[in-house]
């Protein structure tokens, strides 16, 4: 009875050892711009070199010499809604923050701020004509007009079997004018993952 006692009492300090140690967290601090990919979903790292390609092939095409040429200014860009069609919830606000940076800092293009931006900021100024001192009021009219409307979506196509499962990110832009509804531009971007997890039926 004693030796089963102690066999009982033994079990269970290893149990209760085995439960804290499967607790343990760590944490490692690594550089915002490493490429890290957990859980196979869209993430950060997607959306910055997603942005960074795109644009980069945006500012390389045709298009922005033939506006240089023909209105002999550099074009002014807004962006607008990036839409998502895929199969998973993705918050779309960083690879529209990823491609406003990218438009700013190229210098090619001017660049003016969103409709819920420019609302807010409209705002302000409308408060401003009466409570502002006259040196200092941000005067009505003076917008900046954009020239282009940066649009697009994301969408994605899932296969899987047996523990493995490939998902296919397909990102699309296009470049319209706000004049005349022309499409100056589209480009597209695919993201391919392999996502293996043993002992899962997907």
């Amino acid at each position: 009875m004693r030796v089963f006692l102690r066999l009982l009492v033994l079990s269970a300090i290893l149990l209760t050892a085995a439960g804290c140690a499967s607790s343990v967290r760590t944490v490692e601090r690594t550089a915002a711009d490493t490429v890290t990919d957990l859980s196979g979903r869209w993430n950060d790292t997607d959306a910055r070199l997603t942005a960074e390609a795109m644009i980069q092939d945006l500012l390389s095409r045709p298009w922005l010499n033939r506006f240089l040429r023909s209105d002999g200014r550099v074009p002014v860009v807004v962006v607008g809604e990036v839409r998502n069609l895929s199969a998973e919830h993705i918050d779309t606000n960083p690879f529209i923050s990823d491609m406003e940076r990218e438009l700013i800092n190229s210098g090619d293009v001017r660049f003016v701020a969103g409709d819920a931006i420019r609302n807010a900021i409209r705002s302000e100024r409308l408060d401003q004509q009466t409570q502002a001192s006259e040196e200092t009021i941000a005067r009505l009219g003076e917008e900046i007009g954009a020239d282009f409307m940066l649009v697009g979506r994301i969408g994605s196509i899932e296969d899987a079997v047996q523990g493995k499962k490939a998902v296919v990110y397909k990102i699309t832009l296009e470049l319209i004018s706000i004049e005349t509804n022309e499409k100056v531009w589209i480009g597209d971007k695919e993201i391919k993952k392999i996502i293996e997890q043993r002992n899962t039926i997907w």
